[in-house]
């Protein structure tokens, strides 16, 4: 084994990468994420889907959960998450909308469908009209919808995120 220098990025993904090792070890799914901001690290954590009963404890949702959390913002801006794999269709809405400015992966979709982790098919309904996606989606019409739009812009207290 040659020794190598490695740049931070690769050592942050290295570790997203022992984490997702180390979760599969204590029988969780194959997947870790970390947020670095300014060289330090925020957060860390691992899938724990299965743990917690829960299909949305993937770990880029949780180290984004736990990011904000310490860095008392729902903002992420300046920060980096390193993902041991692509991240899914959920977890990157959420690396977007938690305004985070880079996402490094180790692992790619790909990669994570042949161990039997499928998401083209989610990525495939978001461009299906809605009568032709798999789960039963109505848009229904009822009098009061938009009123909550109305208070929100009504509102003198919002934080616009």
């Amino acid at each position: 084994m040659t020794n190598r220098i490695l740049t931070k990025d690769q050592k942050f993904l290295a570790l997203s990468v022992e984490l997702a090792i180390e979760n599969v070890k204590s029988g969780g799914g194959p997947f870790g994420a970390l947020i670095v901001k300014n060289g330090e690290l925020i957060s860390t954590a691992a899938n724990q889907v299965t743990q917690l009963h829960d299909p949305t404890a993937h770990a880029e949702v949780l180290a984004i959960r736990e990011a904000a959390k310490n860095l008392g913002d729902h903002k992420l801006e300046g920060c980096t998450i390193y993902s041991s794999t692509e991240p899914c269709p959920m977890c990157l809405g959420a690396i977007y909308w938690a305004g985070i400015d880079k996402l490094v992966f180790a692992s790619n979709k790909a990669d994570a469908e042949k161990a039997g982790f499928i998401d083209a098919h989610i990525y495939r309904e978001f461009d299906l009209k809605l009568e032709e996606r798999s789960i039963i989606t109505k848009h229904l019409s009822i009098p009061h919808a938009g009123e909550e739009f109305n208070a929100w812009l009504d509102s003198e207290d919002k934080e616009v995120y």
